[in-house]
């Protein structure tokens, strides 16, 4: 599949959109248990600043019997009390055989404050390509 096809889709349309444009297309959607996270953990830069952030870093591994391009991880991040505060995709974008592993990198999207509310994460594998 061309990759820049694929990008432009993801830029321009919903993904939903993108996901018919590659069933039609003849490329395969991976189920999410075609890749593991092998390790993952939250990191903390500048805390008790309005500086702090939070990112957790992670690996994930292609334990399907084909090559991916494409994967998306979704990181939901908790307070305290367990309460949502948000919810962020990220996209995995490599050629990755089966057995391989490749690293992403998760960004809470605030601040600060915010940052600083973040007690506990899920991540899970969404889709792939």
């Amino acid at each position: 599949m061309d990759r820049r096809a694929f990008l432009a889709c993801a830029a321009l349309v919903p993904l939903s959109g993108c996901l018919e444009f590659l069933e039609d297309s003849g490329e395969d959607i991976t189920e999410p248990g075609d890749v593991e996270i092998v390790w993952h953990d939250l990191v903390r830069d500048n805390p008790g600043t309005d500086d702090e952030r939070v990112v957790v870093w992670g690996a994930v591994r292609n334990v399907g019997d084909r090559t991916l391009s494409y994967l998306e991880v979704r990181a939901t991040f908790f307070d305290e009390e367990g309460e949502e505060l948000e919810t962020v995709i990220e996209n995995v974008d490599a050629d990755v055989s089966s057995g391989e592993e490749w690293p992403f990198e998760i960004e809470f999207p605030r601040f600060g404050e915010d940052a600083a509310a973040v007690t506990t994460y899920e991540l899970e594998p969404a889709t792939g390509v």
